[in-house]
């Protein structure tokens, strides 16, 4: 809106400075009339020294080293603070020898008022898109007439401004939605991390009370006058041994026998093939090769051979095949529980006193020995390489609430070190990471995932290639003219997102790229170049950074945005 109202005051001022005083000399602009009043003479702006005729200005000659006598020609177009004295320079050689004008001021009726460059001024080149009335061509050199077309070109910018301020007002309440859920994420994080140290001081006393617990059992193991053996005492390991091998042995019987029936089978078919040969081969055949394979087989035939199966013993094997668990033979269950020992016995005189008395002496007798053995008054009981139920069923859920704690604590500080993090104005970027956008550029697709990285990938097909992970926000000034459909930078100081140590290049640096945002009406990429080898800069339009330049928090940007 600064724009507008800008281009709203210049013409204002224009037409009172038009309706109160003489017409300027050519090229002047309102803001620089006041040097331009006298109709006698002429004073340098610069140069206060120097004076001049009135006529001498716009001759065609450059006499004020500033080139303030030649505002409609391209006479001083040359000057600048390396200019060399001449002549007509009266004054110390400090005299200023830079423009003081910005140029040839094109009034623009119908339009927005400009400054072309003295260059520009009577080359032949009608410059429309600053100064659109055709004055700067005024001399008409070669013949060139430069027609009025500021009512054509008025009319379609502020068609194309009206389009881009609704485009930018739709932008900002965009912006607002995003503000609105970086807030809501935000509130979330922040949430998370009061009850993640909540849990953690619940599950601080957890442990405590599990370290206790632990402590006891391994406290009333060492009480035991000896810790049971079980199924591993020496009978026990013996029987669990026999088990074992007559279990293996069962299985190989069972698959030699099945490979015996498969040899039987084949041997039979064979014979019945040898038998069909003899009797159809024709004798008359002089083949000795034939011959001889026919009287090897009358040989073999003629032999006694015993029997190949026998029922009888077929049903011993099976009989022995089948699992203990089936025949009954031999009740393992019976030898693999554990005999009484005669500490067994000696707790068991326990059962004999009341329920009331019997766990206080179970106890006091339990304490008496762990007293005992930390005194060094007798022996620890020897260690058999394992350790009770309870004891491992004690320190198992130790551990695992150690675990749980320890992850509830890496989570926090994630957390944490996420509310840290700078996520831009607003927390604005909270609300994008992690969505990604694309534009196909060339050969390539090009991808960026707001706070994540950048890929390039060849549309012919292929891997992504990584162009950067996302390591900074920062800001960056450009001073781009801005396209008719608003789609560009513009001039300013703009927000800018850097993606460092991507995938490396060959014969080069890891891959990076800088992306500089700037006010769009949806998150889009317009442009993708590459400044140096590997290193590229996108152009990038979205609504996240619009309060910047819309609010006057990047004021050239809101400038020239609009």
């Amino acid at each position: 809106m600064r724009q507008i109202a800008g281009g709203i005051l210049l013409t204002a001022v224009a037409q009172s400075v038009l309706a109160a005083e003489p017409s300027r000399p050519r090229g002047v602009g309102p803001d620089h009339a006041k040097f331009y009043k006298s109709t006698d003479i002429f004073t340098c702006i610069s140069n206060p020294s120097i004076t001049l005729a009135s006529s001498q200005i716009n001759d065609d000659y450059c006499d004020c080293p500033d080139g303030s006598d030649e505002p409609g020609t391209s006479a001083c177009s040359y000057l600048s603070e390396l200019s060399p004295s001449y002549a007509s320079d009266i004054a110390s050689d400090n005299a200023s020898r830079s423009i003081a004008l910005p140029g040839f001021y094109c009034k623009n009726k119908g339009h927005q008022p400009s400054y072309v460059p003295f260059l520009s001024v009577n080359d032949g080149i009608c410059d429309y898109d600053l100064c659109c009335d055709g004055s700067d061509e005024w001399a008409q050199v070669g013949g060139l007439r430069c027609e009025n077309k500021c009512k054509e070109i008025g009319k379609e910018w502020r068609k194309q401004d009206e389009q881009r301020r609704k485009a930018l007002g739709t932008a900002g309440k965009k912006r607002k939605e995003l503000v609105a859920e970086a807030g809501r994420l935000r509130k979330q994080v922040e949430d998370r991390i009061q009850t993640l140290e909540t849990e953690i001081q619940g599950s601080v006393l957890k442990i405590r009370s599990l370290e206790a617990a632990l402590a006891d059992a391994e406290k009333q193991e060492r009480g035991n006058v000896i810790r049971s053996t079980g199924k591993g005492s020496k009978i026990g390991t013996l029987v669990q041994l026999t088990k074992d091998r007559i279990e293996e042995l069962r299985e190989s019987l069972v698959e030699t026998r099945g490979q015996r029936d498969t040899g039987l089978e084949r041997v039979a078919e064979l014979e019945g093939i040898l038998s069909t040969f003899k009797a159809e081969y024709n004798p008359n055949f002089n083949d000795e090769g034939v011959k001889r394979a026919v009287r090897s087989w009358e040989e073999y035939a003629a032999r006694d051979k015993p029997a190949l199966a026998n029922d009888a013993h077929d049903r011993d094997l099976d009989e022995i095949s089948k699992p203990d668990s089936e025949t009954g033979v031999i009740n393992w269950s019976e030898w693999e529980e554990g005999e009484e020992s005669d500490t067994d016995v000696l707790y068991k005189v326990e059962e004999y006193l009341p329920e009331a008395v019997r766990g206080w002496v179970d106890q006091k007798l339990r304490d008496l020995r762990v007293l005992l053995i930390e005194n060094g008054i007798i022996a620890a009981a020897k260690d058999s390489g394992s350790e009770s139920k309870k004891v491992t069923d004690a320190r198992d859920g130790l551990k695992a609430a150690q675990d749980g704690e320890s992850n509830l604590r890496n989570e926090l500080s994630g957390h944490k070190d996420d509310l840290s993090k700078d996520y831009g104005r607003d927390d604005v970027f909270r609300a994008l990471k992690g969505q990604c956008i694309s534009k196909d550029a060339g050969e390539y697709n090009y991808e960026l995932c707001w706070l994540d990285r950048t890929t390039q990938k060849s549309r012919k097909g292929g891997s992504h290639t990584g162009m950067g992970n996302f390591a900074r926000i920062d800001s960056v000034s450009v001073d781009d003219d801005l396209p008719p459909d608003g789609k560009g930078l513009g001039s300013g100081v703009r927000v800018a997102l850097r993606y460092e140590n991507g995938q490396h290049c060959w014969n080069g640096p890891n891959r990076s790229t800088l992306v500089v945002l700037a006010c769009a009406e949806q998150d889009e990429i317009w442009k993708v170049t590459e400044e140096e080898k590997c290193v590229y800069r996108m152009e990038v339009g979205t609504p996240a950074v619009c309060d910047s330049q819309i609010n006057g928090k990047g004021k050239e940007g809101a400038k020239d945005e609009l």
